[in-house]
């Protein structure tokens, strides 16, 4: 893209002020499914979408410090969260595509995702292999041009409104992890499948459970190779440089100046607590700048471990300082898509996308050095 940063921000701006749509979001849903793709076919319009993606399949194009540039305005703006249904096929299967999909593959998804066409959900985690990919047991056996798969997989958010699903399965029993997987797309209308939308303590339905019998996906849905998922599922690393969340940290540290601006002069310990999140979050949204501008011509290290942990504490201290400032009862708290729903939603900030003592392990051992804990 020619031109400056300031040039950009501007352009951003102006778009995103007259574009951005006007009240919140539905959580769940057909109505969140329509807004998601709406929303998606807007940009879409508007040469927004997939900013990070190459322009030889669509995207943008744009630069590292050109999305860090998007997404402070796009927080700004107050734009819909980019962690809604939209998220996983801009941000996981597209990339994966991108980058190990065959032209077939290419041709027939990527335009769908960046053109607001088409949902997609993840199918990694299951109830006995959540952040360990190397117990996943739900199998796929090559029958002929087919694969046939049985299993569960949970926590697959959205998957009650998608159209795809990123598949993570076991396609050669006793492999070692890095050899017993295989990445497939699978098409939620096939035969075979069952979803069930798990509702969270904060109201919505957008978790799912999703259960296989007998699915029957042709070959040719396979990326990067028969038993070379895990390749393919760790290429994303090559393409995600750490600013796809960067949007809701710039977010989180506005609602902390909100919130200081709310608070009465006389409640100084409170006046404190505020100051002491205000200086958390310029820290962590400093930290998030460096390592996605130190990742603009490498392969991410594990490092984004540190902002990713950051960034989910320091959500639930801001969700919980909140609720103490206002009080329990205050409409700011209970009204639709109020601050009592961030409080509770926060919770599973350290949950899902690697537990916390996932992360403070990869932390302790890939970055610090530390000797591996017993497994």
């Amino acid at each position: 893209m020619t031109g400056s940063i300031s040039d950009f921000r501007r352009q951003a701006r102006a778009w995103l002020e007259a574009n951005v749509p006007n009240g919140p979001a539905p959580t769940d849903g057909p109505e969140a499914r329509a807004f998601v793709l709406s929303w998606q076919k807007r940009q879409a319009l508007g040469e927004w979408a997939g900013i990070a993606w190459p322009k030889e399949v669509g995207g943008r194009g744009a630069s590292v410090l050109e999305q860090i540039v998007w997404f402070e305005e796009y927080a700004r703006a107050r734009a819909p969260s980019p962690l809604d249904a939209s998220f996983v096929g801009l941000n996981h299967a597209g990339p994966t595509l991108i980058a190990c999909g065959s032209p077939e593959q290419k041709a027939r998804h990527l335009p769908r995702i960046l053109n607001g066409d088409d949902i997609w959900c993840q199918g990694f985690s299951e109830p006995g292999a959540g952040s360990d990919l190397a117990s996943v047991k739900t199998r796929g056996r090559v029958e002929g041009d087919e694969l046939i798969i049985d299993g569960q997989k949970i926590w697959s958010s959205y998957a009650d409104i998608g159209d795809w699903q990123e598949l993570l399965i076991c396609t050669e029993p006793g492999a070692r992890t890095s050899a017993a997987l295989t990445w497939v797309i699978c098409p939620m209308d096939a035969p075979g499948i069952t979803v069930r939308p798990i509702k969270t303590m904060a109201g919505p339905r957008k978790y799912c459970e999703v259960f296989y019998d007998g699915v029957r996906i042709p070959l040719s849905n396979v990326v990067g190779g028969l038993n070379n998922g895990w390749a393919t599922a760790m290429s994303t690393l090559a393409f995600e440089r750490g600013t796809a969340s960067l949007a809701l940290m710039i977010g989180l540290t506005q609602r902390v100046e909100h919130l200081l601006a709310a608070c009465p002069p006389g409640r100084a310990e409170m006046r404190a607590r505020l100051a002491r999140l205000r200086a958390e979050g310029a820290s962590i949204r400093a930290m998030a700048y460096r390592f996605a501008l130190d990742c603009a011509d490498t392969v991410p290290d594990s490092s984004g471990s540190i902002v990713r942990l950051s960034f989910a504490e320091f959500s639930q201290r801001v969700s919980a300082a909140a609720l103490d400032l206002y009080g329990i009862d205050a409409p700011e708290v209970v009204r639709p898509h109020g601050l009592g729903y961030d409080y509770l939603d926060a919770f599973s900030e350290t949950i899902a996308g690697g537990a916390a003592e996932i992360q403070r392990n990869i932390i302790a051992e890939r970055v610090l050095g530390l000797p591996k804990g017993p497994r």
